[in-house]
């Protein structure tokens, strides 16, 4: 997972970095282009195998379900970094971590204890400051954008862990991607949106792609190998190295309200599962 965390950071930082070429590139291109290359990435290695059949799994509904949900909250993901920035949009995204607790012991059956759920508790009011209101709408829209996509691949990472038990890592990530392009062509056919039209942006979209399908390997694996809420709390390494690149590369600074939000998340998100980890082990 910490490897998917930082190329998950990289990925943000080119999806952010095609929205300041001329023409800028739209965030439902760039998204469609890295559900893409993903896709194409685990068919045609198969087709030339003969075994495009094995990706298909059990057809589960969990198949389905995270394909569905990874294709949305990827799309506004990518919205909410064009908007705001990979920092803040990185911390919002992760209250994944918080979905995750919240809704693993029903969805998964994994208890949690009461240091989860301060843990929770932390997230939550970091969360409240990342969303104060700000005089720019399009933060609003932004940061609104961020946090949907936070619960929805909460949602899609906890269909991971249950389709996990009868499929492999390929089916899992061949579902995400054959599923997201049906969304992105559905949301083309209302809203046409124009190619890449440099090589710049070319270059910066597929960047994205491939950095996005090599850390989706090995977040996939990740949550087949350890319990979601353990796992979803390495996550929160991601916003941390996407806000220091965002301002070494792109002078994107976050103000005091972002910054106390995202302290707040980064401790109670990453730290206290730890510590509860350990005590456990102790036990």
């Amino acid at each position: 997972m910490a490897v998917a965390c930082v190329l998950f950071s990289m990925m943000a930082l080119a999806v952010f970095a095609s929205s300041v070429t001329q023409p800028p590139v739209s965030a439902s291109v760039v998204s469609f282009i890295r559900v893409a290359v993903n896709l194409l990435v685990i068919l045609l290695p198969a087709m030339v195998m003969g075994k495009t059949r094995m990706l298909f799994g059990d057809l589960g509904l969990s198949l389905w379900l995270r394909g569905l949900f990874g294709g949305i909250s990827l799309m506004l993901s990518f919205g909410s970094i064009q908007r705001i920035g990979p920092g803040e949009s990185g911390f919002l995204t992760a209250s994944s971590g918080v979905f995750v607790a919240l809704l693993g012991p029903w969805l998964l059956g994994q208890k949690s204890k009461t240091i989860d759920w301060l843990s929770i508790l932390g997230s939550i009011t970091g969360l409240f400051f990342l969303l104060q209101p700000r005089p720019d709408q399009a933060d609003f829209i932004g940061r609104s954008m961020g946090l949907l996509s936070g619960f929805l691949a909460a949602l899609a990472y906890l269909m991971i862990a249950r389709a996990s038990r009868t499929n492999s890592t390929k089916s899992i990530v061949f579902y995400f991607s054959l599923v997201a392009v049906m969304i992105h062509i559905a949301w083309f056919s209302i809203l046409p949106e124009s190619m890449p039209k440099t090589f710049e942006s070319w270059v910066w979209a597929l960047t994205a792609g491939v950095l996005g399908t090599v850390a989706q390997h090995f977040l996939t694996r990740a949550y087949q190998m350890a319990p979601a809420i353990m796992v979803s709390s390495v996550s929160y390494i991601t916003p941390v190295i996407s806000l220091f690149l965002g301002f070494i590369l792109f002078d994107k600074r976050p103000d005091p309200e972002a910054l106390y939000g995202g302290a707040l998340i980064l401790v109670s998100g990453l730290l206290l599962p730890f510590i509860s980890a350990r005590f456990r082990f102790i036990g």
